[in-house]
């Protein structure tokens, strides 16, 4: 009360008179004041006020003036009182004016973030969603019954269904002992596949020298080339744990040195070796052996996509079992890869379809090895020279630097152009809805080079259209930020323009722009914009060897949907290049897991051959041509392939063909590549259930013993038909 009461006391003081603003005249009130105020007039008047003095503000004539037409003089005759109710009414209408639009700002604000968070996520979930209906309606007409040569599409290779995988030891294979002879650390240099085979052959070699293996090293996914820092070099690519715990009967397997060691190994203290891919295994018993054991600890650096011979007497079949084992056992990618990869083979296989992979092989590196420019058009060609001319001079190879591309295509060397393979495809009946997915990291020529084969089949689709973006970043990890990879060139002057096109040499070349028109910043950018601009090729830039890492992760997502594929096709295996490539790869690895799954072997020169034949009628062939073709694919499925395979891959690389190293054979007479007693009886459990779920599932198609007859008709009439000439042209799809 005290405090309330002194309160109000210093009020009073601060106040004018209340004669200074009692005015002289009282008029009456409810003549002068607005229709609203005389309304409430008598209610006012009669209301129950405090008796007490108001206290007025000092501005008591400024709050006044708000009352607009109202008379200043009228409302103080009509009592202040009454005047001091209606100001505090209106005051108070002023503040929830104010706490009203104070909260419509907040409530818009508000409105605002959420409509940004939705937006955010839901482009994600509508990519998403247009992507898997993009697929289903595209394949509308072939859910459900399929034809019966649709079906034989993608049935097992039944001659084939007797090898089945089996890598385990079968002699006297001790485990390894405490005491090893030394530690082994490696660097490897390469892309994908050669990553994968040199792996296999540094653990058979570690094995073999009895030593302790450090995880190596892949040179691609190095910190320096600016990946997460989470990872590690081999940790960015395969599961460390999986790899160390697979293989702990074979070999001791440690994640680094010991600290002393690897501060000698800063030191440069250890020797380091430079192996061949066919070094044989008394080349490793009799020169690095020594090393090993005089300085405990020997480096190796591994470039050529593998150290080791493919190919070894019987007397190291174990070490052949031992690959196996690291391939396709040991190897497994890390989790965040694995998840991405089954998640796309799900998509693939929506509505319980069946989908073939196809991996084009078109490769910068391997089209100018073998000389294909030709089979390119404008900058594609001189990129291809341009390479080629650098692997003369560097003496990887060994030839002129232009060659004709097309006879070297007729013999076999260059690989089949994605038209052709969409010809091949119609020739084995494929319907146009047939789901494809398109496998590989590069594909020399782009988006271009997939246009016909595109427009024969609409489903053909590759990791960005099964995948969003967030889902394919998630597998980079927190990478940081990196310069800008744009190409800034030094501005020529016209003088110095004209004498460089004058002495530019013979025709054709790259065209300049027309003298009006300057060359945009698009133009120059991208990983061939220095042709318009210099003749060599620049350094790659920070972001160009970011690319290149991630380029292993597409390979793996490629790598597991390939071989999971329910048939398989190669454009570009066996390129001669004597090293590994991923079509082998994953060929070897369908061979390995499920030897009868349809994996397409072609031999490409008789394919070439057989285009070439029918050159003005491509895509109207005649009969007969497609029963050849059908015919040279269907044999390659089995043992005519296998063969073909076995004298022209396996040289190169043994995970391409593991069989029978890495494999046995289902007999009733046995023999001695057979399989145990126990897997048999678990083979033969697993293909009872099997056929007791498709005898549910499916009913006899009346249909399909006459197509049947037809085409043994069909094949059968190919010996006695007309030349290519006098045969009739015929539709594929009839």
């Amino acid at each position: 009360m005290m405090r309330a009461s002194t309160r109000l006391h210093t009020q009073h003081q601060l106040l004018p008179p209340f004669e200074a603003i009692t005015p002289k005249t009282h008029s009456a009130p409810s003549a002068t004041l607005p229709v609203s105020l005389r309304r409430s007039h008598h209610s006012i008047a009669d209301s129950s006020i405090p008796t007490s003095t108001p206290t007025f503000s000092p501005n008591f004539s400024h709050d006044l003036e708000i009352l607009g037409s109202c008379d200043v003089a009228a409302l103080t005759g009509f009592g202040f009182r009454t005047a001091y109710v209606v100001l505090c009414d209106i005051m108070m209408t002023r503040s929830k004016i104010k706490w009203l639009a104070l909260g419509g700002l907040a409530l818009s604000f508000l409105s605002l973030l959420v409509h940004m968070f939705l937006a955010n996520t839901s482009v994600e979930l509508l990519q998403y969603s247009v992507m898997t209906q993009f697929i289903e309606d595209l394949n509308m007409d072939v859910v459900g019954k399929q034809g019966v040569r649709s079906k034989r599409l993608w049935d097992k290779v039944k001659p084939l269904e007797v090898l089945q995988p089996y890598a385990n030891p079968r002699s006297n294979y001790p485990a390894p002992g405490e005491q090893s002879t030394g530690f082994i650390y490696a660097k490897i240099v390469g892309e994908f596949e050669k990553i994968r085979s040199s792996i296999c052959d540094l653990v058979a070699i570690s094995r073999l020298l009895n030593a302790t293996l450090v995880i190596p090293e892949i040179q691609e996914s190095t910190s320096s080339k600016g990946i997460s820092s989470e990872f590690k070099s081999f940790s960015y690519l395969y599961n460390e744990e999986q790899f160390i715990t697979s293989l702990k009967n074979d070999i001791i397997i440690l994640k680094s040195l010991p600290p002393k060691l690897k501060e000698a190994r800063k030191r440069k203290e250890f020797p380091t070796f430079k192996p061949k891919k066919l070094a044989s295994p008394d080349y490793y018993i009799k020169e690095l052996l020594p090393e090993l054991k005089k300085s405990k600890v020997i480096g190796l650096v591994i470039m050529d996509g593998g150290c080791l011979q493919p190919i070894l007497s019987s007397k190291w079949a174990e070490y052949q079992r031992l690959r196996c084992r690291v391939a396709f056992h040991a190897l497994h990618f890390r989790p965040e890869i694995l998840a991405l990869a089954h998640l796309m083979v799900k998509r693939l296989r929506a509505s319980g379809q069946p989908y073939l992979a196809y991996h084009p092989g078109l490769v910068r590196e391997t089209l100018a090895r073998q000389g294909c420019a030709e089979l390119f058009q404008d900058v594609h060609t001189e990129l291809i020279q341009y390479r080629r001319a650098q692997m003369i001079k560097q003496k990887i190879i060994h030839g002129e630097l232009n060659v004709d591309s097309y006879i070297r295509k007729i013999n076999g060397s260059c690989p089949l152009m994605p038209e052709e393979v969409g010809l091949l495809f119609r020739a084995m009946g494929y319907p146009p809805t047939t789901r494809i997915y398109l496998a590989g990291s590069e594909t020399f020529g782009g988006q271009r080079v997939m246009i016909p084969l595109r427009a024969m089949y609409t489903n053909l689709v590759d990791r960005s259209n099964l995948c969003n973006k967030y889902e394919l970043n998630k597998l980079f990890g927190n990478e940081g930020p990196l310069p800008s990879n744009s190409f800034n060139p030094i501005p020529k002057t016209s003088k110095v323009l004209k004498k460089e096109w004058d002495q530019a040499g013979p025709r054709p070349r790259p065209l300049p722009p027309p003298p009006d028109r300057p060359i945009y910043q698009h133009e120059k950018e991208g990983w061939y914009g220095w042709v318009a601009e210099k003749d060599s090729e620049p350094d790659p830039s920070p972001v160009d060897l970011r690319d290149k890492a991630h380029r292993l992760l597409w390979d793996a997502l490629d790598y597991v949907v390939s071989v999971e594929a329910d048939a398989f096709f190669p454009g570009f295996n066996n390129d001669g290049s004597g090293l590994p490539d991923f079509s082998s790869l994953v060929m070897g690895h369908r061979l390995y897991e499920l030897a009868s799954a349809r994996t397409y072997r072609p031999d490409r020169k008789f394919l070439a051959n057989l285009l070439n034949s029918t050159q003005d009628h491509l895509y109207f062939p005649k009969r007969r041509w497609i029963l050849a073709a059908r015919k040279h694919l269907n044999d390659s499925l089995g043992e005519e392939g296998l063969d073909r395979q076995f004298t022209r891959s396996k040289p190169v690389s043994f995970l391409s063909h593991p069989i029978p190293e890495c494999s046995c054979t289902i007999s009733k007479t046995g023999g001695k590549n057979a399989c145990p007693k126990w897997m048999e009886a678990s083979l033969v459990k697993s293909r009872l259930q099997e056929s007791t779920t498709v005898n549910e599932n499916e009913q006899p198609d009346e249909e399909e013993t006459d197509e049947q007859e037809t085409d043994l008709e069909d094949e059968n009439k190919t010996n006695d038909s007309p030349s290519l000439e006098e045969d009739v042209e015929m539709d594929p799809d009839d």
